[in-house]
């Protein structure tokens, strides 16, 4: 990259031509954020720019409501709705989902009409009896651990273990233009009053010496879906405390979240408030830049 394109900042077509060369060749997203950050970039500018030509290049070869199928592929850009034309509605499998809220930068994505009634019921029904307190990751050794900040009870399902889960999973791919076997299993989680889950990211920190064996079962986590199960008397909202953005937990709707690259500069830092009244039921999909085993 020239100087030039490093003084402006500026998405240049030699800088797109750049992105794409290294993610044709298999260099990481990690890889390819810290060399633009070495030779001067802006953190932020490197983040959307990578996000941006990677979605376009994805989009102009497979098509914009094409779901990624290939690995390889899905490893060189980030899921991704349908919204270059700014749609009010996205038909998957025949259910309209809303789109309510869409931000840049970060890369986040509200939707209404995600989940029927009956399936939250249904989810709700069939995690509440395995219901346990929730783990983390734990990145120092690659396991999980109790955690002070999440004080949740949770259970994960395997994929496609209950027709409601495969179906939901099947939209939820379809939605996002990523393939199904890069999602992990869905998660259950339940907060009852005062319980939270403080302002936290996503992706497994690369410094931590129990990432790589993290990393062995599918690669970064590049994506996060929040489905709201049912509706909390106050409180329980999702938090993005970068961008000062709180989304309202309403049942059947759902926030969506892209991360390029494990780093700050994503500003995908993110919470659940603390529940005021009632309770919050929530399922998460997270998604790897490759098959999750």
């Amino acid at each position: 990259m020239s100087n030039a394109m490093t003084a402006t900042q500026a998405i240049t077509p030699e800088l797109r031509a750049w992105i794409v060369e290294q993610a044709s060749a298999g260099v990481s997203a990690e890889v390819v954020f810290k060399s633009m950050c070495d030779v001067g970039w802006n953190p932020d500018v490197a983040e959307n720019a990578m996000e941006t030509v990677l979605t376009e290049h994805l989009q102009n070869i497979n098509g914009a409501n094409t779901i990624i199928s290939d690995t390889a592929d899905a490893a060189k850009a980030l899921p991704e709705p349908a919204l270059a034309d700014s749609p009010g509605t996205i038909m998957v499998g025949g259910r309209a989902v809303t789109v309510l809220l869409v931000v840049k930068h970060p890369r986040v994505v509200v939707f209404g009409n995600l989940l029927s009634d009956d399936e939250c019921d249904a989810l709700i029904a069939a995690a509440e009896p395995k219901m346990k307190r929730s783990l983390t990751v734990e990145t120092k050794t690659g396991g999980e651990e109790v955690n002070a900040d999440r004080t949740s009870d949770g259970m994960f399902f395997q994929r496609k273990e209950l027709s409601v889960v495969a179906a939901l999973e099947s939209r939820i791919a379809e939605l996002l233009n990523w393939p199904e076997e890069n999602g992990e299993g869905l998660q259950i989680l339940h907060y009852g009053p005062g319980a939270e889950y403080k302002p936290h990211y996503d992706y497994f920190d690369p410094s931590q010496p129990g990432t790589p064996t993290i990393l062995k079962r599918g690669g970064q986590r590049v994506g996060t879906l929040v489905m709201y199960l049912n509706n909390p008397e106050a409180g329980g909202g999702t938090t993005f405390p970068d961008i000062g953005l709180e989304v309202a937990p309403r049942r059947g709707n759902a926030v969506f979240f892209s991360y390029a690259a494990p780093n700050p500069a994503t500003k995908t830092l993110h919470g659940g408030a603390p529940v005021v009244r009632g309770e919050k039921w929530i399922a998460t999909k997270w998604l790897r830049e490759g098959e999750f085993k």
